[in-house]
């Protein structure tokens, strides 16, 4: 015989509405308590803020940044900093870092102001926004007793991104606002940031990072996160990387992520960076020496069916060309020109498969001119 309270929820439950089943609130409230303790463990993060310098030391072969900065540090003062430099060598990074040892934790988000490329900084921001920031006066005492420099740092992140007009509007404030305020503008080329800025600013490049810095690097996240991976790929790794440290550790995640624990091989990386096999690369030049046109548009074709970009082939084709020794200074010369008119093409936006076949035609005609 059923009980009286199988009942009133079976009841309940036909009717729609909820019986109320919970625990005691003081019962409850030990529960989350100690629920939140666990999750507060793991929480997933990218290897690239995992392993983002800390502090000023950290950063990796910018030797002259670093120096410049240890001795603000120290206590002396910090001119307004222009980084530059190709992505993934540390620019963002360095200044962070370099904010978080002279602030510390509790003053840095007083003290920093951060404005990236996806921010709107046109040249009402620049009036208002960053004005009113550099304006505000602030002490030169930490709550933890260090010293603090009495002055606030705006970063300007992708500045060769912002307007002419917008820069020009920076000149006063930079000026006017010496004594509180720090600017640092952070940008890829700094050819596109007018010279009234640069004048103002202290310019310090960053180089490409080399390869020993970024296999020693991407050895010591690899053993961090027990990742299984031979010399060979790390090699491979910083080869298809080009200099940009953030990329090589977005892609170690990427491939370790994918393989699932099991040792990451050349093959991996290469899939994951979407670059094109050699093997492929000499199957074109095998289809233009040929001079077999069918030929040659057959393997185009299955190039671009295998979802290879174009833009990849020709920086790839344009590292094969310069390399290649069967072929005489002239003929190379062709090529490459060819390489940039389609380059720029692409960049425009023309279609992949017709311009594939104009750049092989090119090839093909240097490569059997000789026969």
């Amino acid at each position: 015989m059923p009980s009286i309270e199988g009942e009133v929820t079976m009841q309940a439950f036909l009717k729609g509405t909820s019986v109320s089943t919970k625990p005691p609130l003081k019962d409850r409230v030990a529960a989350t308590a100690g629920s939140s303790g666990e999750n507060k463990k793991a929480k997933p993060v990218p290897w690239v803020e995992k392993y983002r310098p800390k502090c000023v030391d950290e950063v990796a072969f910018q030797e002259e940044v670093v120096a410049v900065l240890k001795k603000s540090l120290e206590g002396a003062d910090l001119p307004n900093l222009l980084f530059y430099g190709p992505p993934g060598t540390g620019k963002t990074s360095t200044i962070l870092a370099a904010a978080r040892e002279l602030f510390g934790p509790e003053l840095f988000r007083l003290r920093v102001l951060e404005l990236n490329a996806s921010d709107e900084r046109g040249i009402q921001v620049v009036r208002e926004k960053v004005k009113n920031f550099a304006q505000l006066t602030v002490s030169g005492s930490r709550s933890d007793g260090k010293p603090c420099p009495p002055f606030k740092i705006v970063i300007l992140d992708e500045a060769d991104s912002m307007t002419s007009a917008a820069q020009a509007a920076l000149r006063r404030t930079m000026e006017k606002e010496s004594k509180t305020t720090r600017f640092c503008l952070i940008c890829n080329y700094v050819s596109r940031i007018i010279e009234p800025l640069t004048s103002r600013c202290s310019k310090f490049r960053f180089k490409p990072l080399s390869d020993k810095i970024q296999q020693q690097r991407l050895l010591d996240i690899a053993d961090k996160e027990h990742v299984k991976i031979s010399n060979e790929g790390i090699a491979y790794l910083v080869k298809v990387s080009e200099g940009d440290l953030r990329k090589a550790i977005t892609f170690l995640q990427s491939a370790t992520r994918l393989t699932g624990g099991k040792e990451i091989t050349e093959k991996v990386i290469t899939d994951i960076a979407g670059v094109i096999p050699a093997e492929t690369i000499d199957g074109l030049f095998a289809a233009c020496q040929s001079g077999s046109f069918d030929k040659l548009e057959g393997v185009v074709k299955n190039l671009i069916d295998e979802g290879h970009a174009a833009t990849q082939l020709v920086n790839q084709l344009h590292d094969v060309v310069v390399e290649n020794d069967n072929l005489s200074d002239k003929q190379k010369s062709i090529i490459t020109e060819k390489l940039a008119e389609v380059d720029k093409c692409l960049a425009d936006g023309a279609d992949e498969h017709l311009q594939l076949i104009s750049l092989c035609a090119t090839v093909m005609q240097q490569l059997t001119q000789n026969c």
